[in-house]
């Protein structure tokens, strides 16, 4: 790494993306000592990132991730970046099915719990779900089933290095809010919570700048990483390189208010009871919420003129069993390949 970048770093001055590039090369590289790690992410920490730093960081990482040989066109991920301290259950995860229920062609990428009870992975694994999918096997399910998970520790082997940086730390960097942007698969759309209100608008750049066609960033009621029943949602909708800045209530959109306490969650056994219970038409807050999440997913990607018309879209996911199909195609896919594996 050069000194000249480290000190424009701890100087406090921004750097240019390929610049910022330059530096995120050195981050993954294994010779780079643990003190210049430390020293770059926390120079980006107290000045606050810029969004060429975070979109250069973010190529840089998807270089270096697990490949993904196909071109799928049309794929769309769904995630937030954690942190918000809700002790939800798992929206994203559960979303995501009903998406793809609806169409909607999804390459989950997760990982295990790092600021709530349980992550993506925590949930899935619980409910058979392999974490440890090839390339190919990911682009055979985005083709035959229309959704994959990707695991962000076995996609990205060269994150390894930093964890133990990070957990020294112990304070957020720029690796809290850069998770849900790092999916190796080529996205066109994304749904992308964040539980920063300041971060909405420059997120949205930075998804610009990854080349997603559009997409919307949101933060919800209580400053959650998901769109929330509990008030007014803020948003940010990126569309061929234009921003919008918009707000939703669920009345808006035809459901009922409910209080963030209403959708927590617990250990992986519970959330997956709840995950279920949703895919099965239950109705009640954990429903709604998925409702509100996917409804602004199809949104996202175009599938829906409106987000009224996405949550209709949602509801006929769930109702038909379409979006638990799928969930029972990736579980059966994972144990036709255990057992094949250990035959």
């Amino acid at each position: 790494m050069k000194t000249s970048l480290l000190k424009k770093l701890t100087s406090g001055e921004q750097l240019r993306k390929e610049e910022m590039k330059e530096v995120a090369q050195a981050l993954f590289d294994e010779d780079t000592s643990e003190s210049k790690i430390a020293s770059v992410l926390t120079a980006l920490q107290v000045r606050g990132e810029s969004a060429d730093e975070v979109a250069a960081i973010v190529e840089v990482l998807r270089e270096k991730a697990m490949p993904i040989s196909k071109q799928i066109t049309g794929v769309m991920d769904n995630c937030g970046t954690g942190g918000d301290g809700s002790s939800s259950f798992n929206i994203s995860s559960t979303s995501a099915f009903v998406l793809a229920g609806a169409g909607a062609k999804i390459a989950k990428h997760g990982n295990r719990s790092v600021s709530s009870k349980t992550g993506s992975a925590d949930v899935l694994e619980e409910l058979g779900i392999s974490l440890d999918f090839s390339s190919e096997e990911v682009e055979e399910l985005l083709e035959t089933n229309g959704i994959a998970f990707l695991f962000a520790p076995y996609v990205h082997p060269r994150l390894k290095s930093i964890m133990k940086v990070r957990q020294d730390l112990g304070v957020p960097t720029i690796f809290n809010i850069i998770g849900p942007l790092t999916n190796p698969v080529t996205l066109e759309t994304q749904l992308l919570g964040v539980y920063r209100r300041d971060m909405l608008s420059k997120m949205a750049d930075v998804l610009n700048q990854l080349g997603i066609t559009r997409g919307i960033v949101v933060n919800g009621a209580g400053h959650m990483d998901e769109a929330s029943l509990a008030g007014e949602n803020h948003l940010v909708l990126l569309d061929q390189g234009d921003v919008q800045s918009f707000t939703l209530k669920p009345e808006d959109v035809g459901l009922t208010s409910y209080p963030n306490n209403a959708i927590r969650g617990g250990d992986a056994k519970e959330n997956a009871e709840i995950l279920l219970s949703v895919l099965n038409g239950e109705p009640g807050a954990y429903l709604d919420t998925v409702l509100l999440n996917a409804g602004l997913g199809l949104y996202s990607a175009g599938m829906a003129d409106n987000i009224k018309e996405g949550i209709d879209k949602a509801r006929e996911s769930i109702e038909s069993g379409r979006a638990l199909e799928k969930l029972n195609h990736l579980i059966e896919y994972s144990k036709y390949r255990k057992k094949a594996m250990s035959s």
